[in-house]
């Protein structure tokens, strides 16, 4: 769903740009309550690990795809002001080195996709888990609705921008009709991943798990006549949080350097609506074309195999070094430790 430039008019974009700042700023102010020095680590790899996925076009209808847009993924692991942050990151990326979503759009896209994604997927999920039982297993069901409402309440988002300042006429009703249609098909591959990646993290770690936190409730027992609460257990815990994230790391190089290539080729969703609609009629060629790295291949690397596989994990390591860079700089400031110290446990 990524817009490129020329779909939306400058006024509309500019808008949409401040809404993002606003959106981030507040999101960096959150995000220092949600990120500490076990969670911030975390956060660079998820945003590493929604690249590397966003690459996986998986196909949805006759002559369509889709991909992960990451926004319900990110919120339940890891909070959803990070959230935001871990999407904005990705859209940044993939805009600035793979020419991938406009970067005059770009306050579109951050908008889209990463901020009514996350917050229509965590009011779900929220919502979801005040009336399940309890139990890891509803934290995974409650993950398979979320992300599957978030990618159509993405589409939807798309249609009143577009009515708003779109650059071509065409009637708004096709173009939601269209964009719900596909979009739901590809909400049940972004429920299938995100439920997933979430069950396998809390079979591992879920105290890392934010959208987990608090779901055991505390034993209280009676002391003196008054009630108290009892010592919480040790969570079971199967792998470090080293261990965690070298496991994670690797599996998003090989998604992108290796899995990428058997990716489905047809256009995406909103390629393809805006194809037969006429919506792509005033788009404009992207900013960053003449990148090195530009449509994911590496500029003078002839076999498609091999352009393909560098150029994600090209950015899957960028990816990761500056989210990271991004999340530790967050939590220092909240806990003004210069140091960061890690046990890695």
């Amino acid at each position: 769903m990524h817009v490129p430039d020329g779909f939306i008019d400058a006024p509309t974009s500019a808008v949409t740009g401040a809404v993002a700042a606003g959106a981030l700023a507040v999101s960096l102010r959150g995000a220092r309550r949600e990120l500490d020095e076990r969670t911030a680590p975390l956060a660079g790899l998820v945003a590493a690990f929604i690249f590397a996925v966003q690459m996986l076009n998986f196909p949805v209808a006759a002559g369509t795809s889709g991909h992960l847009l990451g926004g319900a993924l990110a919120a339940i692991l890891v909070g959803p002001c990070t959230a935001v942050l871990c999407v904005s990151v990705v859209l940044l990326m993939q805009g600035v080195l793979f020419a991938d979503g406009g970067l005059t759009a770009l306050g579109v896209n951050i908008t889209d996709m990463a901020i009514v994604t996350t917050v229509v997927a965590y009011a779900v999920f929220r919502g979801l888990l005040a009336v399940l039982p309890r139990k890891r297993r509803s934290v995974t069901v409650a993950s398979f609705v979320a992300a599957l409402v978030s990618v159509p309440a993405a589409a939807v988002a798309f249609t009143l921008i577009y009515a708003v300042g779109g650059t071509t006429d065409v009637a708004i009703g096709k173009v939601a009709t269209a964009m719900v249609g596909v979009h739901v098909l590809i909400g049940i591959g972004e429920a299938v991943i995100t439920a997933l990646t979430v069950g396998a993290v809390i079979a591992v770690r879920p105290d890392l798990v934010h959208g987990a936190r608090g779901l055991r409730q505390r034993l209280r027992l009676r002391v003196n006549g008054e009630l108290v609460d009892a010592p919480a257990a040790p969570v079971a815990v199967r792998a470090s949080r080293r261990t965690l994230w070298v496991t994670g790391l690797v599996t998003s190089l090989v998604l992108a350097g290796f899995v990428s290539f058997y990716a489905s080729a047809a256009p995406d969703g909103l390629e393809k609506v805006a194809h037969d609609e006429g919506i792509d009629r005033k788009a404009r060629e992207h900013a960053a074309a003449g990148s090195p790295l530009a449509d994911y291949g590496v500029e003078d690397v002839s076999d498609a195999r091999l352009s393909g596989g560098l150029a994600g994990v090209i950015g899957v390591g960028a990816t990761v070094v500056a989210g990271s860079a991004v999340f530790r700089a967050v939590r220092r400031r909240r806990d003004g430790d210069p140091a960061g110290v890690d046990t890695g446990v």
